[in-house]
């Protein structure tokens, strides 16, 4: 616990800094003091903090020098019990990540927690982040977001289906190597025609942003996309907006009679509509009660 005398504060302070997402000139004044004066600095990756610090032009530590340990996923739980310690006894300690602000998807948040279960003080150093950078440049809407992550590897099909709805537009963060089945698992669930922007290396040299349709979108995926991405989705309009469940169900009824099979009736008023396919489906074959209007 951090101790107080006479009204001084006697105990350690977490320093949650933010480095920047790719230029380098995105570094504030502060950041590049705090790591010129720390003491104890927690890195996702302590070799890419030393290229950082070298490319600044300054000395983690200063002339001390400042104490390093690696701070990652698979050694966050133990790590975080030493630093931890290290608070307790009243040193600060600096955590940065590879790019953006620890504790989004990087390390920093448990220690946090159990910094702020302990009255242990915890500030920041604001920079630059991927999710308000990537939701900005979308040209999608900003007033109400929200950041889910990197969409999980089992399950994704249910994880998505429960975002149908949701009326916020929403930020992801995706690898390389999956983000064309996420984005085709997307449009499935959410509709071919929602809008939504992939954002690719966000400012560093090959910044790419692309629009359109879920499905157009999927599409260019599947040819292969490098660098670190972000994808943002509109969020789901209004159900009053949308065509009703009995119009679905009505609709698909009108192209069967026409002589489409009822499969590609669905695929067909679900791209038309936006409406998810497995939402058509459920309807057409009374698995949920249609809701007339």
């Amino acid at each position: 616990m951090v101790e107080v005398v006479d009204g001084t504060q006697r105990g350690g302070r977490l320093v949650l800094a933010g480095l920047p997402i790719g230029n380098q000139e995105d570094a504030p004044p502060r950041l590049l003091h705090a790591l010129e004066g720390a003491r104890v600095i927690a890195a996702e990756d302590t070799r890419r903090l030393k290229q950082f610090a070298s490319r600044s032009g300054i000395r983690l530590g200063g002339e001390s020098g400042a104490r390093i340990v690696s701070y990652y996923d698979q050694n966050e739980t133990r790590r975080g019990e030493e630093l931890l310690s290290d608070l307790r006894r009243g040193e600060e300690v600096l955590v940065v990540t590879d790019a953006g602000m620890p504790g989004v998807s990087d390390p920093g948040y448990r220690l946090a927690a159990a910094c702020a279960n302990e009255g242990i003080p915890v500030t920041a150093i604001p920079g630059p982040s991927a999710v308000t950078t990537a939701l900005v440049v979308s040209g999608l809407p900003t007033d109400r977001f929200c950041f889910e992550g990197f969409p999980p590897r089992k399950g994704l099909k249910g994880y998505l289906d429960e975002l149908a709805d949701e009326r916020r537009t929403m930020v992801f963060f995706e690898s390389p190597h999956r983000i064309a089945a996420t984005l085709e698992a997307m449009a499935a669930a959410f509709g071919a025609d929602r809008r939504a922007a992939v954002c690719r290396e966000l400012t560093k040299t090959y910044e790419e942003v692309r629009r359109g349709g879920l499905g157009e979108l999927a599409a260019w995926a599947a040819e292969g996309v490098r660098g670190e991405i972000s994808v943002v989705v509109e969020g789901a309009r209004p159900r009053a907006e949308r065509t009703s469940d009995a119009d679905l169900v009505a609709a698909v009824a009108e192209l069967e009679e026409e002589g489409v099979r009822r499969k590609e009736a669905i695929v067909r008023i679900a791209k038309e509509t936006g409406v998810p396919k497995r939402r058509v489906y459920d309807l057409v074959h009374g698995v949920v009660e249609a809701e007339a209007e």
